[in-house]
């Protein structure tokens, strides 16, 4: 298992993938901030900023806890898929997080 370290604003997230899926979670947030501006509506989504990932992680604050990939990965498609663009082609964007999504769900069958 691998950890993301995640900020938007002041706030930290912590996100657990598979260590053979992290890459794909880094480059489909890389794809994301380099697209998000493309988008026309006014009420874009708000993307944290990936600051670090490791192997390891203990985390020493109470009110900080480290959310699942898949359920991560999940809900960023639930706000993009609610996402009112007329002019972008924003299923190009859906396409890649939902990949992501599937292979998750299947691991997690496999598991």
């Amino acid at each position: 298992m691998r950890y993301l370290l995640l900020q938007e604003g002041t706030a930290l997230q912590f996100v657990a993938m598979p260590e053979s899926h992290m890459y794909q979670l880094v480059a489909l947030f890389k794809r994301l901030h380099k697209e998000i501006d493309k988008l026309t509506i006014a009420d874009r989504p708000k993307l944290p900023q990936v600051v670090a990932e490791c192997a390891e992680l203990e985390l020493l604050d109470k009110g900080l806890s480290v959310a699942d990939g898949l359920d991560y990965v999940s809900e960023l498609e639930r706000r993009f898929a609610s996402l009112q663009e007329s002019q972008y082609p924003l299923i190009s964007l859906l396409t890649e997080i939902r990949a992501l999504q599937a292979q998750l769900e299947f691991l997690r069958e496999e598991e």
